[in-house]
């Protein structure tokens, strides 16, 4: 990993119980790593990952869980590893639509990650028989319900993978301690219309396991 050392533990940080747990068993006993919750969006998300970081000793963090994909770029079951992380509502609706913060001129809405780790990683998934891509992951705090603000989001956002509600807060407190990133993601359900029926959660936290079963072999 770019910058990084091989002394130090890795942290990573799931929203929900069920996304720890899934990681855990991936991780089979591993003591690299330390998994510990987030909370649900982006503000506890943060707050979380930087009381974690306090205590010291890390040297990369990871975002994980399971999110919606833009099913052009990343089908159901698919694990999706961020190669850019990306405020999505972070920003001021305007007369000619939204201008993000960076348009503002108040700061950035998107935390670059080292994109050469990203490939590397799909293509070791790849390589154990996973769906995989690279792809932008954005963070919403209001998870998209219709067709209209998905494609929105598509558009404004080219090649966009995904979408979740902690990466950003957790890549914020990352950067603060100047840690490297990285957020991983296996796709549960279409961004878009809330199809409850179709969502395959059982399944992608299934491929969230088998994701960081991997990576214990490539990191």
């Amino acid at each position: 990993m770019e910058h990084t050392t091989s002394d130090g533990r890795i942290l990573v940080m799931t929203a929900v119980e069920g996304e720890r747990e899934a990681v855990l068993r991936g991780l089979k006993g591993d003591t690299r790593f330390v998994v510990e919750l987030a909370g649900v969006g982006a503000p506890s998300a943060a707050a979380s990952t930087a009381l974690a970081l306090a205590t010291g000793g890390y040297r990369l963090v990871i975002s994980a869980g399971i999110g919606g994909g833009f099913v052009e770029v990343a089908a159901l079951e698919s694990v999706v590893v961020a190669d850019a992380i990306i405020a999505a509502d972070l920003g001021a609706e305007t007369a000619e639509g939204f201008s993000s913060v960076d348009e503002l001129g108040f700061g950035s809405s998107r935390i670059a990650v080292n994109a050469a780790t990203a490939q590397r990683f799909v293509q070791a998934l790849r390589d154990a028989g996973q769906t995989a891509v690279d792809g932008p992951i954005l963070t919403v705090s209001t998870a998209t319900g219709t067709a209209a603000t998905a494609e929105r989001l598509a558009k404004r956002v080219p090649g966009v993978a995904a979408e979740a509600m902690e990466g950003y807060g957790v890549a914020v407190a990352a950067n603060r301690f100047e840690l490297p990133m990285m957020e991983i993601r296996t796709i549960s359900n279409a961004v878009g219309p809330r199809d409850r029926a179709s969502w395959r959660i059982k399944e992608a936290l299934q491929a969230l396991e088998a994701a960081f079963s991997t990576l214990t072999e490539v990191i």
